[in-house]
Formats: C-alpha cells, structure tokens, sequence
C-alpha cells in the first residue's frame, strides 16, 4: 500500500518519549511492507543526523518547518480563546498548522498518489477535508482525549490554569464531536477512550490500539539491585509529569526517608522544568535529565514510581518499566488501560492514588523480596504477550487494509 502518515511532532529518536515513540514504532512496522510518505515539521533541535535516520524508515520524507511558538501576553492570549470561540479550534493545533502542507496535500490526495492517509496525533486532523473519506482511507490515531484531560484536570485540581480550562472544556468537547467525524476509521490507547467516543456518538469506526514496547532497548534486568532506590521517568517538560515528580517529591519522598534514610529518588527524563530542577536541591533527589539509555538507569531501581494525577492514554513508561522487569507502584492514570491485578489477573503491579497508599506499596516492596520477584517476572511477561510494537504494528497494518 501507499500510505501517508502526517505527524506535526518529528517523530525522531524514539528515546525522546510521547508521540515520537508511537509514531516513529508504528512508521517503523509499517514500512517492512508499505510504501510510506512522512509529512512532519522540524524544529530547531532537531539535528542533520536525525533526519538521515528517519529517512531511513520511509520512502519519501517531506519535511517542512515547525511554527515558532505562539507569543505570551494577555492580549494574544485573549485573542487565541476568541479564535478557538470562533473557529473551533484549539489554539495548539491552529498554531501548527502550515498552509504549505495544505496545499502539497490538496495536490497529493486530487493526484490519488496513496490509499490511506494517518494522523499520528489529534492535532494533526486540521489538514483532513471532511469529503476526503468519500476517495480514500483516513485514519487519526488519537494518542489520547483533549477533552477527558482537560475534564480530568479540573476535577482533581492539577490543571495547569484552572479559569482557562474551565473555558476551554465545553470547546473541547465541542471540537473532538466535530472532527471525529471527519474520519473513516478511529484509532485510540484505551478502552476509556473508546468509551468517551461511544458517549459522543461517533458513527466511524473506532478500534484500541495501545502503546508498545521495543525489547531490544528495554531488555529484562539481570538481578534486583534490591535497596531503597526509587525512580520516576518521563519527560520533565510536559505539564503532567511535572505535576507527578513534583507531588511524590514533596508529599510522598519526605515520609519515606522518615522510615529509611537512605532512601533516594532518582527523577530521570529530557528537559526537566525550573520546578523539576528545584527538587533536586532536597536531600536524596537527584534530576539528571536526559540520559543515554533509559534501560541502564531502570535496571538500578529498586521501584518505579508513576504518580501521575491527570493525563490519559496507556503509558510508555509505565510499559518500559514493566519491560525491564523494575517493580511498580502506579496511580490509576499510570495504569490505565492495563489490567495488573484482581480476580483470575496476576498481581503485576501496585496500585496507589493517597499518600498513605504509595507509603505501604513502596514499604511492601522495599521490604519484601519475593513481591518484588513477582512483580518483576509477571509484568515482563504481560508485557511480552501484549505489548510488543511488532505485535501492535500488525494490528495497525490490518486497519489500514480493511
């Protein structure tokens, strides 16, 4: 087949996290049997070298420049809302958006050059013409629901600006009915988000597909490194993980090395924000930012920790750190879409969402060497079984052909 994947964010090294590991995963299984074109925009960082290695994965790369990002002040802030208000759409996709690529697209899709078109991520869909699905296959691959999160965030007070998003939500929901329909085949992580586009009543097509993992990066540890060392991972400059580190290192960190001095928190992941870099001045804390293998840093600990408060979609690091076969206490956002424990379900992780609840998870596991065993063989073994990107790709290919 002859596809095109559109994806905003250069979906390039994979180690970066987010949209670049799904999509560069699913580029990746795809083109062993596709003809793919990769429509993409780069921004400053990305290197001469990236560019080679991701051509590499694709027939043809068509590379355009990423918008600098939207300028701060009330006034401009004022008039991106009264643009979402009027338009309908959201302010982070209008500013990505790149009449360039519009009109190579218009010209591509009226020349019938591919059979199926996919956005990798929500916010590309402002490029897809509505009677597009009438000529051809258009896939959007979700990632995860704008509007759950932001609904989310106001719930458990983690957003980032309450009085915006309180704006904002009833927009949101607005938005994702419309484009939705845009599309002849659907694409989400979770069976959550499968339900919210039940709830909106979206006549296309919608099909779970959740993240993966490569094993050949996040191979399985050799021993248990036992300790009382805890890591938490992800990207530090994304509002939600920023929340996370944050919480567990102020609440939660502090009661710990109560009961063990020796504790320590490692707070791995690129781009850590003033906030983040801030916790590495408490005793025991260190932020490293990005490292060359997150494997390596993994295998050192003892648990992981992913307290995340908001965000949704299944989650790479919670699967990565599963892979490597590292102990994990999670919250429910950590763990969503994934079935670690209950009736007739192997016990593959610890679940807390109260302080007191992450204090008895990480004690049980600090202290007890056969739950960590257990933990550790079970999660790399459901990880294996359903959550490799070979497996996923496949099921991916099977949507586009359908």
């Amino acid at each position: 087949m002859r596809l095109l994947m559109i994806c905003a964010t250069f979906p390039y090294p994979p180690t970066r996290g987010g949209t670049q590991v799904r999509t560069f995963n699913l580029l990746k299984q795809l083109s062993y049997h596709h003809d793919i074109t990769l429509v993409t925009q780069k921004a400053d960082d990305v290197t001469d070298e990236e560019i080679g290695a991701l051509k590499g994965w694709s027939k043809t790369l068509m590379l355009f420049p990423r918008p600098t990002n939207p300028k701060a002040g009330i006034i401009k802030k004022i008039n991106r809302f009264g643009q979402f208000l009027i338009t309908g759409t959201p302010p982070n996709v209008s500013f990505l958006y790149d009449q360039a690529i519009q009109h190579w697209l218009d010209e591509a899709i009226n020349n019938n050059q591919f059979d199926a078109i996919t956005c990798e991520h929500s916010v590309n869909e402002i490029y897809i013409r509505p009677h597009w699905k009438n000529q051809i296959k258009t896939v959007i691959n979700s990632h995860s629901s704008v509007y759950r999160t932001c609904q989310h965030q106001l719930v458990t007070n983690t957003s980032e600006n309450i009085q915006r998003d309180r704006l904002y939500l009833p927009l949101l929901k607005r938005y994702e009915k419309r484009v939705y329909q845009k599309f002849s085949h659907i694409v989400v992580t979770t069976d959550e988000d499968y339900q919210q586009l039940k709830n909106f009543n979206i006549k296309s097509p919608v099909s779970v597909l959740p993240n993966g993992v490569d094993l050949d990066i996040f191979p399985y540890r050799k021993s248990d490194p036992g300790g009382h060392h805890l890591m938490i991972t992800g990207g530090m400059d994304y509002v939600v993980n920023i929340d996370a580190a944050c919480f567990f290192s102020q609440e939660i960190f502090p009661l710990l090395r109560q009961k063990y001095t020796d504790v320590t928190l490692t707070i791995v992941g690129a781009n850590p924000a003033p906030s983040v870099l801030k916790l590495g001045e408490k005793p025991g804390i260190i932020v490293t930012g990005k490292v060359p293998s997150m494997a390596e840093y993994l295998h050192k600990a003892t648990v992981c920790v992913i307290p995340l408060r908001s965000g949704f979609g299944i989650k790479n690091k919670t699967l990565e750190a599963m892979a490597t076969g590292v102990p994990i206490v999670a919250s429910d956002r950590g763990l969503e879409g994934m079935e670690v424990n209950g009736k007739n379900t192997p016990l593959r992780a610890l679940r807390a969402n109260k302080i007191e609840e992450y204090i008895k998870a990480i004690t049980d596991l600090f202290e007890d060497e056969k739950l960590r065993k257990t933990l550790s063989e079970n999660g790399r073994q459901y990880v294996e079984n359903n959550y490799t990107w070979e497996s996923i790709g496949r099921k991916y290919e099977k949507i586009m052909m359908d």
